[in-house]
């Protein structure tokens, strides 16, 4: 795999039927990993502990074991795999292909009963459109989220690579 350097980068998720959104402007490092595949590594902010058992005296505060997330994107024309890890309380992984049906898998931690509990929802791929060469600049998902045959939204994932 060749390293490229650190790039700026946006990424945005969006609902186009729900009031849900998120954006994230931080750096990332690009690999190509073959012609046209290449691996984004990413590190987002943590999220604030909301657990009042967790804090223990109930304020919404950041715990030190809150730490960054590492968002992992295996991009390619025709497919992209999403991975976020590193957080011990939820981790997810997605799979969009062109036109097709795809998986959604959350792990949540349960404080309760000590382990962990998977949840996979259905997601199917509306469009996939990655621009740019010879290494990426602009990557747009569009898909909806489906649970059984109750669906979640749709949403659009646009990632801007700043060269």
């Amino acid at each position: 795999m060749i390293a490229h350097n650190r790039k700026p980068v946006c990424l945005s998720l969006i609902s186009t039927d729900l009031p849900v959104g998120s954006v994230l402007e931080t750096s990332a490092t690009l690999y190509q990993k073959e012609t046209n595949r290449f691996h984004l590594l990413l590190k987002e902010p943590p999220l604030p502990d909301i657990d009042p058992i967790a804090s223990g005296d109930g304020d919404d505060s950041v715990s030190e074991a809150s730490s960054s997330r590492l968002l992992w994107l295996e991009i390619s024309p025709h497919r992209v795999i999403m991975t976020m890890q590193g957080n011990q309380a939820f981790s997810y992984r997605h799979l969009w292909q062109q036109h097709t049906y795809g998986l959604s898998r959350y792990w949540l931690r349960s404080y309760e009963f000590g382990g962990y509990g998977q949840m996979r929802l259905r997601n199917f791929n509306r469009a996939l459109e990655l621009t740019g060469s010879p290494l990426p600049s602009h990557l747009r998902v569009e898909y909806e989220l489906w649970s059984e045959k109750l669906p979640i939204g749709c949403y659009v994932l646009n990632l801007e690579i700043h060269h």
